[in-house]
């Protein structure tokens, strides 16, 4: 233990600091605990039994994993150059990494079990073992994908990569939590606005509480003082909910669920996913490292960048054989930690914290006494972060890229959201078969003036269809009309396999079909803009030829 957090002339592992920087990313983790639990239990039908004694432990594997990597690597760093305020990296769950999992590869495959005749606790265990194959596979996509991660950022343009990541955030982190705010307004709306003055005015709050930690404390007590004054409608929080969680404390540790991941593997799910969902997600992983990276080498703590991603991938690996679904990542944020004065201790600390929770079976009665409309406020954030980040760190003349690249994430949210009212109308009227009828029938929501099907296309891999508008855009705006129509070439070649655009909505959210022709209507379409781009330049040219000799 001494050579690995205590080489000689490194600074000391803890400092005061290290506690304040601890509780900041202790209350980030804690909210993707949350919604981990609230996801697989509550759109997969997982049990929570099965969660706190299987899933759990194995996203501690994961974090413990991080978070010691890079306090030592913190440490290193500090005996490597003599400085004694060297920063650890901030690790955990990756959140948009969380939300794609569930709604596009898990909640699919839940879908496709059902109708294959399953029950639906049977089809809940499908979509685990689909959700652990992809985070599998996101790590080992993280640990290849180091290799050559330099040369994909180079040969797109950066707001290609952050408008597709900005869409996600902007459709399934901010409104669905903006939502869960307005609905609980008394606990919601109060732990946003201190949230909002914290992060925005920047203002320091009376005796140096933490802004952070004051917006979730509020949210917390409001709720608990609503529900013991009978308001049970104005909050989530639940009497009974504690005491069932209880119930799950006890001593969990991570077993291998090897089977389970073939299991996965072996699922037609995957194979549907994997190209518009998982390679994208893995690639974006890899560049937001990248971009994390970076950020904490001009903060003044340079790290290897290979070693880096290696462990990012190890810990999703890693996650994934003891059956999490949930890839790791190095977090936003470096800078604030340094500013904090944090250095290795905080995420030491983080480590042990969530492993004692993981293996204690206490993430449910965390779950149960902090409402998720309370916890979500800091989702909110973190979104806006991401969405104005994409506008920040691009050319301003580029901000028209990201704005388009916005809309096929738009456009999935939206029909999420008609697939689940029309499953919830589904489940309230006797006749069952109105739910399969209304989607066999697409014209029926366009004569209420839905466009239900252009919102499917736009929707079907919105990942990859975003990016190849967004870096369309940015080169049509540097008038590199070749560049604009390769990436229209490359939009055609998707469409035509399936990879974008093509599938169709069922109640259970979007299908996709990939497969030989699959989207030869876009791809069509795609083709005829690339044509129309090369056509344009080439009659440039050849007049500017002419112009040149005076003909």
């Amino acid at each position: 233990m001494k050579n690995l957090f205590f080489p000689a002339g490194a600074q000391p592992l803890f400092s005061s600091s290290d506690f304040e920087g601890f509780f900041g990313l202790m209350v980030d983790n804690i909210v993707q605990y949350i919604l981990v639990i609230i996801l697989l239990t509550g759109v997969l039908g997982l049990q929570r039994e099965f969660v706190v004694s299987s899933v759990l432990p194995a996203v501690a594997i994961s974090i413990i994993i991080g978070n010691l990597y890079y306090a030592r690597l913190a440490q290193c760093l500090s005996a490597a150059t003599g400085r004694k305020d060297v920063t650890a990296l901030p690790y955990g769950i990756n959140t948009i990494s969380m939300f794609t999992f569930i709604f596009l590869v898990m909640v699919p495959a839940k879908f496709a079990a059902e109708n294959s005749g399953a029950s639906a606790e049977d089809a809940a265990l499908v979509a685990w073992r689909v959700g652990v194959a992809a985070c599998f596979l996101s790590g080992i996509i993280e640990l290849a994908g180091s290799l050559v991660a330099e040369r994909i950022r180079k040969a797109t343009p950066r707001a290609a990569l952050l408008t597709s990541l900005a869409g996600i955030a902007l459709a399934f982190l901010c409104m669905d939590f903006a939502a869960r705010s307005f609905a609980y307004p008394l606990v919601g709306l109060l732990s946003l606005g201190v949230l909002l003055f914290t992060l925005l005015s920047r203002m320091k709050l009376p005796l140096g509480v933490p802004g952070v930690a004051l917006a979730l404390a509020l949210g917390i007590a409001t709720a608990w003082l609503l529900f013991a004054a009978g308001f049970v409608g104005e909050t989530t929080v639940s009497g009974t909910a504690v005491r069932e969680s209880l119930g799950d404390i006890g001593f969990y540790l991570p077993v291998p669920v090897v089977g389970d991941l073939v299991a996965g593997l072996s699922d037609p799910t995957v194979r549907s996913v994997l190209i518009p969902v998982v390679i994208p997600m893995g690639v974006y992983n890899i560049l937001g490292s990248l971009q994390n990276i970076e950020s904490a080498e001009a903060a003044g703590d340079p790290y290897p960048t290979g070693r880096c991603l290696a462990v990012n991938g190890t810990g999703s690996i890693a996650a994934a054989l003891f059956g999490s679904c949930f890839p790791t990542t190095i977090y936003i944020g470096h800078p604030g930690w340094k500013k904090m004065g944090a250095k290795g201790g905080y995420s030491v600390i983080n480590g042990a914290f969530f492993t004692i929770i993981s293996l204690a079976g206490l993430g449910s009665l965390v779950a149960a006494l902090v409402p998720v409309e309370a916890a979500g406020v800091i989702l909110i954030w973190i979104g806006l972060v991401m969405t104005f980040q994409a506008f920040q760190t691009t050319p301003h003349s580029h901000s028209p890229a990201v704005a388009l690249g916005l809309i096929p994430a738009l456009a999935a949210w939206g029909t999420v959201v008609v697939s689940q009212t029309v499953a919830t109308v589904g489940t309230v009227v006797p006749d069952s078969s109105l739910t399969t009828q209304a989607f066999d029938n697409l014209n029926l929501f366009v004569l209420s003036g839905l466009q239900l099907s252009g919102m499917v296309a736009l929707s079907q891999g919105f990942m990859l269809s975003s990016v190849v508008w967004a870096a369309t855009t940015v080169y049509l705006v540097e008038r590199r009309l070749l560049h604009a129509a390769a990436w229209m070439g490359s939009g055609a070649v998707m469409a035509f396999f399936g990879l974008i655009h093509a599938g169709e909505i069922s109640a259970a959210g979007n299908l996709y079909s990939p497969g030989f022709a699959a989207g030869a209507r876009w791809a069509a379409g795609y083709a005829l803009v690339a044509a129309f781009f090369m056509i344009v330049y080439y009659a440039n040219r050849s007049n500017e030829e002419k112009t040149s000799t005076g003909e």
